[in-house]
């Protein structure tokens, strides 16, 4: 234990008291109270190690991904109208460089259900990853960001995802946190000591499993792991389920590695992206690896007792770069590139079977202006919107 967790065991029992909610009740094991619960699963340990159980009928991966309807007819090349929400700039500071991007699921606090929740990654200079703040936005044209917080424990927020009360849960590559503030805007604790290597991805998932009541997935750029944050109340524990994804090492404003996190509930599937080796890997049933479950490899090969859930579905061109993803309605990955060429900024579509079937340049302006993105709606009705960092805007393309 270390002498972080015992200062904050007060704001860590508060935050995880908030986080206990009907979506995520019944099931799941329990754990020790905070915070002697939140000991980091290191790569190396042999916990719960010796054999991965998952229900009866889902031990084959291959076998899950033998759905048609998923592997159907493009959505990109429907969206023909691409509309500016607003400005992602935080009114009070002048914070700018949008990264994370998620939905509020209700109305809390300062949110609204279907507000548009961003991080900025760059201070009011533009000196990347100095941004503090979070800012909210309506989902319509015209709106104005609403500060909801600035902390300096927010520093280098390059990804968020709200849990179904609306707290939202940030990966703050410069803090090396994974930050927690709640709706209302109140900086709710950090995590310190917990398994962090500059975190990069943000996922929620709302499912029970042998872990937990729900968890958070969090991915690091510096070590290129996979952490799953187990909801167990009264606290949390960690499992660092996956190792040995591609990073290249790089400074704010050219880090790559695995982030993008997207979190396929019909399926228990992780979708982690990873711009270092332009690649996209699968991890079926995540809420049953445990941790030191998957080791990946250059090759695209896993090892570890949960191999056989870990596929690498595509690696290579168009993905260039990319760091952020949406999952579409059908079951389609939208994954954005930061490594184009000026006058290119593309936005990839990629079947759960690996098969590019739309490429859409959303910018013509300089490269690397996709940096979050999210999917609302359903297959008649399909909005995806991402933060544009070359203007600093919230955009959403539509049919």
């Amino acid at each position: 234990m270390t002498s972080g967790f015992a200062r904050s065991a007060g704001l860590f029992a508060a935050a995880a008291a908030l986080l206990v909610f009907a979506g995520c009740g019944g099931g799941g094991g329990g754990s020790a109270p905070v915070p002697q619960a939140m000991q980091s699963a290191q790569a190396g340990d042999t916990t719960m190690m010796t054999q991965v159980r998952v229900p009866a009928g889902m031990q084959s991966m291959d076998a899950d991904f033998n759905d048609e309807h998923e592997d159907g007819g493009a959505v990109l090349p429907r969206l023909v109208k691409q509309t500016t929400i607003g400005s992602t700039v935080d009114p009070l500071n002048g914070d700018q460089n949008p990264y994370g991007l998620d939905v509020a699921p209700v109305s809390a606090g300062l949110l609204h259900k279907g507000d548009l929740v961003v991080c900025n990654f760059n201070d009011a200079a533009n000196v990347q990853g100095n941004g503090t703040t979070i800012v909210a936005l309506s989902p319509h044209a015209g709106a104005n960001p609403v500060h909801v917080d600035q902390n300096a424990g927010l520093l280098g927020c390059d990804a968020l995802a709200l849990g179904p009360t609306d707290n939202i849960w940030t990966a703050d590559f410069g803090a090396n946190d994974n930050a927690i503030v709640s709706p209302s805007g109140t900086f709710l604790t950090g995590i310190p000591g917990g398994p962090w290597h500059h975190p990069f991805g943000q996922a929620f998932s709302p499912r029970n499993g042998p872990f937990g009541n729900g968890a958070f997935y969090v991915s690091n750029a510096g070590d290129g792991s996979i952490v799953r944050v187990n909801l167990t109340a009264p606290g949390f524990t960690f499992d660092v389920i996956a190792t040995g994804f591609a990073v290249n090492g790089g400074a704010p404003g050219s880090i790559l590695g695995p982030s993008g996190l997207e979190y396929d509930a019909q399926h228990d599937r992780l979708w982690i992206v990873d711009g270092a080796d332009n690649s996209l890997t699968a991890l079926q049933f995540v809420s049953f690896i445990p941790a030191g479950g998957v080791v990946a490899h250059p090759n695209g090969t896993f090892t570890g007792p949960a191999r056989k859930l870990a596929h690498r579905v595509f690696h290579g061109a168009p993905l260039n770069g990319p760091i952020s993803a949406a999952l579409l309605p059908g079951g389609h990955l939208a994954l954005g590139n930061t490594l184009d060429p000026n006058g290119t900024n593309l936005i990839v579509e990629i079947t759960p079977r690996g098969r590019v079937v739309a490429t859409k340049n959303v910018d013509a302006g300089n490269g690397a202006a996709i940096f979050g993105m999210v999917a609302t709606g359903n297959d008649d009705n399909v909005k995806l919107y991402y933060n544009n960092d070359n203007d600093n805007t919230l955009r959403v393309l539509t049919r």
